[in-house]
């Protein structure tokens, strides 16, 4: 019985593990040691779900959810940057999907255009974007009551959320977290993000801590 139990353990530790990815490119501090306003736009979500529906109705849910992340991410900045957590201001989102909307730039096409067009059009000098798979309706709530046999089975797995910042004068990807979403990620989309950023604190490179650690490495 123990070694079962060790062996669902470990094949959870496994699972966890495995959840979690962090890129930083080698050349943040160099692209943004003049930054101080970032945007956070729209993420692009693409939606899987069982029902049937229409593609106007789709496309509509994916809107939602899509605009429900970028709602989540500036309430957790800004919660943060209360504290003094970040060396970065992020733009309010209000401003940002009106200034979007007066270059013509929605839901639809924000994709065709590229991370300095946007940085221009924002006047900010990073752009945070990110993409989300989902199964689910993440944003009206989701069950997070599970048991072991829920991973084995796949009916713990909601999806999946990738979280970028890109620098707005090169366009270069200068961070990026991606994350599984399950039953253990959160109950809807700002559990979910409240969860996975603070799970990503350490990491987050416009942490004053972090940037000021990095510096003192350099000069040692």
């Amino acid at each position: 019985m123990k070694h079962i139990f060790f062996t669902l353990c470990l094949l959870t530790a496994v699972h966890a593990t495995s959840q979690k990815n962090i890129y930083e490119s080698q050349k943040f501090d160099d692209l943004t040691e003049e930054h101080d306003v970032l945007a956070i736009i729209p993420f692009l979500t693409h939606l899987d779900l069982e029902n049937e529906i229409s593609k106007e109705q789709l496309k509509a849910r994916e809107e939602k959810e899509g605009y429900a992340v970028q709602n989540a991410l500036e309430t957790y900045f800004s919660q943060r940057k209360k504290k003094k957590k970040f060396s970065v201001d992020f733009q309010n989102i209000k401003n940002t999907n009106a200034l979007l909307v007066q270059n013509n730039i929605n839901y639809e096409n924000i994709d065709v255009h590229t991370i300095k067009e946007l940085s221009e059009i924002l006047g900010v000098d990073g752009i945070i974007s990110g993409n989300l798979d989902l199964n689910v309706l993440l944003s009206n709530g989701v069950e997070t009551k599970f048991n072991f046999l829920d991973y084995f089975l796949g009916e713990a797995d909601y999806g999946r959320i990738g979280v970028k910042i890109s620098d707005g004068k090169t366009g270069k990807l200068l961070w990026k977290y991606e994350k599984e979403i399950n039953k253990k990620s959160g109950k809807n989309t700002d559990d979910l993000i409240d969860r996975m950023m603070k799970l990503a604190a350490r990491k987050f490179p416009y942490d004053r801590e972090k940037r000021r650690d990095r510096k003192r490495d350099a000069t040692d």
